[in-house]
C-alpha cells in the first residue's frame, strides 16, 4: 500500500465505534494464526492497536507511552496471537485490558503519578525507571490483592470488570513478573547473549543463577526458564538443566521436580516450529524449511537422546504427534514433485506442442525449490519417520532428470524447428534442476552439451 492508501485506513479506522475496532482486532489476529493475508492483517492490526493505545508514532513517541513503560519487563514473554499460551508466556492482548483495569480500578493513584512523573521531561532515565519500578511494585500489590480475594460472586465481577478469561489467566504470572522484577534483572545480567554449548560449565553457573526462592515457585520458574531458552543456540537444550536436578535421565525422576517444566517448554517450542513448518508448505513457502526441519530434528533426537522418555507416557506421546504431524505434512508434498518434474519436461511429440508455446519461469523455480524441499527431507528423514517416501522420491528424481535432460539435450540437434524454442525452454528448465539434484559441475556439463548441440544443428542448417 502506498502512503496515501495507509492514511485513508487509519482515517478509516479512527472513526469506528470501540466495540467495532475490537471486533476488528480479533478477527485480523485470527486471521494471522490461520496463515491469511498476514501482511494486510498485521498492517491493520498494527493500526489498530495504535488507535486503541490513543497514541500515533508521528504524533506522540513510543517511549511517552505509559503502559509500554509498565510493562516493558514483560517483552520476553509476549506472544502476538490468541492462541493458548505454553507456560512461561504470556498473550500482548491481555495488557491493554490490565493497564485499563489498573488505572481506573486497581491502582489508580499510582498510575495517575506514574503518568505524571512520565509527562514531565527531565532528561533522567534514572528518574524514569524509579517511577516505572514504583508503579511496577503497586500493580503487583493490587494483581495480589484482586487474585487472593475470596468473596466468590463479587471476586468473579471484579475480574469480569478486567477482561476475557484470557486476560484473567494472564494476570497472576503478570503480577508475579512485576513482583519477581529483580531477581529476572539480576538473572538476565547473567546470562551470556548467546551460549553456543550448553555444556556442564554453563549449566552449574546458570543453576547458581536460577537458585534465587522468588524464581523458584511454580509460576515464575517457567518464566526464568524461558529467558535462558532464548539465549540457547538450541532451545531443546533446556531439558539439561532438569536433567541435572533430578541426577538422572528417567523421565519420572525428572517430572517428579520443578524443572520437570523445562522438557514441556521444549516439547511445545518443537510443537510450535512444527505448526509453523506445515502452514509455511501449504502456503508454498519454502525459505526457512531448512532451518524448521533440522531444529525440529534435532530437538526430537536430542530429547529422545537425552531422556529415557516412555512410548506411552504423555511426553512420549507428544513427542510422537510432533513426528506424525511432520510425517503426514511433508508425504503428500513430497510424493507430488516427481509429477511436476514429469509434467515440465515430458518430451511430447512435435504435433502437441502449439507454437508459441511456452513454459512457466515462476513454475519452474517453484518446482527447483520443491526438488531442493525433498534433498533437505532427506538429510533429516530417519527422525522425522519420512524415510522411505523421501529416499524412494529423491532416486525416482534423480533418474528421471538426467534421463531427461540427455533426452532434451539430444532433441535439440535434429528436432523440428517448429518447436526448438520450446524444446529449450525445456532444456533450460531440466539444467535448472540438474544444479539442484547433481550439483554445479554437472549442471554446467550439461549446459555445455546443450549449447554444443545447438552450435551442430546450426551448421546443419546453414548446410543444408
Amino acid at each position: 500500500m502506498d502512503q496515501t492508501s495507509i492514511e485513508r485506513l487509519k482515517d478509516y479506522l479512527a472513526q469506528l465505534p470501540p466495540k467495532s475496532q475490537a471486533l476488528l482486532m480479533r478477527e485480523f489476529e485470527r486471521a494471522v494464526e490461520r496463515g491469511e493475508d498476514v501482511t494486510v492483517a498485521n498492517l491493520v492490526l498494527e493500526e489498530l492497536r495504535k488507535i486503541v493505545r490513543g497514541s500515533d508514532d508521528s504524533v506522540r513517541p513510543r517511549s511517552e507511552d505509559p503502559a509500554r513503560h509498565a510493562f516493558r519487563l514483560l517483552e520476553p514473554f509476549l506472544i502476538d496471537t490468541n492462541s493458548t499460551p505454553r507456560p512461561g508466556q504470556l498473550r500482548r492482548t491481555s495488557l491493554l485490558p490490565i493497564w485499563q483495569w489498573l488505572a481506573r480500578d486497581g491502582a489508580p493513584e499510582a498510575a495517575r503519578k506514574f503518568e505524571d512523573a512520565l509527562a514531565v521531561d527531565t532528561g533522567s532515565a534514572s528518574e524514569t525507571e524509579r517511577a516505572v519500578r514504583t508503579f511496577q511494585m503497586a500493580a503487583a500489590v493490587a494483581i495480589q490483592k484482586i487474585m487472593a480475594d475470596d468473596s466468590g460472586t463479587g471476586r468473579q465481577r471484579s475480574l469480569a470488570r478486567i477482561g476475557a478469561p484470557s486476560v484473567i489467566d494472564d494476570l497472576a504470572p503478570i503480577g508475579a513478573i512485576l513482583n519477581a522484577r529483580e531477581a529476572l534483572d539480576t538473572l538476565n545480567g547473567r546470562l551470556p547473549s548467546f551460549v553456543r554449548v550448553f555444556g556442564d560449565s554453563q549449566i552449574s553457573s546458570l543453576m547458581t543463577a536460577l537458585n534465587v526462592p522468588s524464581l523458584q515457585t511454580p509460576v515464575m520458574l517457567p518464566f526464568a526458564l524461558s529467558l535462558v531458552m532464548q539465549r540457547l543456540a538450541a532451545s531443546w537444550q533446556i531439558i539439561r538443566l532438569a536433567v541435572r536436578v533430578a541426577g538422572s535421565d528417567d523421565e519420572i525422576r525428572v517430572a517428579a521436580t520443578p524443572y520437570g517444566v523445562a522438557v514441556t517448554l521444549a516439547i511445545d517450542d518443537l510443537s510450535r516450529i512444527s505448526a509453523n513448518l506445515r502452514a509455511d508448505i501449504r502456503r508454498g513457502y519454502f525459505e526457512n524449511v531448512s532451518d524448521y526441519l533440522k531444529t525440529v530434528h534435532d530437538g526430537v533426537r536430542g530429547l529422545r537422546t537425552e531422556l529415557d522418555i516412555r512410548t506411552d507416557s504423555n511426553w512420549g506421546r507428544q513427542l510422537a504427534a510432533i513426528r506424525v504431524d511432520i510425517s503426514n505434512g511433508l508425504q503428500s508434498e513430497i510424493d507430488s514433485v516427481p509429477g511436476r518434474v514429469r509434467r515440465l519436461l515430458r518430451q511430447r511429440p512435435d504435433k502437441d506442442i502449439s507454437p508459441g508455446a511456452r513454459l512457466d519461469s515462476t513454475e519452474i523455480e517453484e518446482t527447483a525449490a520443491l526438488i531442493d524441499f525433498v534433498a533437505v527431507c532427506r538429510t533429516y528423514a530417519s527422525e522425522l519417520a519420512i524415510n522411505e517416501v523421501t529416499l524412494r522420491t529423491y532416486s525416482d528424481l534423480q533418474h528421471y532428470v538426467e534421463q531427461a535432460t540427455e533426452a532434451l539435450v539430444e532433441s535439440l540437434r535434429n528436432g523440428d524447428a517448429r518447436v526448438r524454442s520450446f524444446r529449450q525452454q525445456q532444456v533450460t528448465a531440466a539444467i535448472r534442476f540438474c544444479e539442484v539434484l547433481f550439483g554445479h559441475d554437472y549442471s554446467s556439463l550439461m549446459n555445455r552439451a546443450a549449447e554444443n548441440a545447438m552450435t551442430v544443428e546450426r551448421k546443419s542448417s546453414r548446410a543444408g
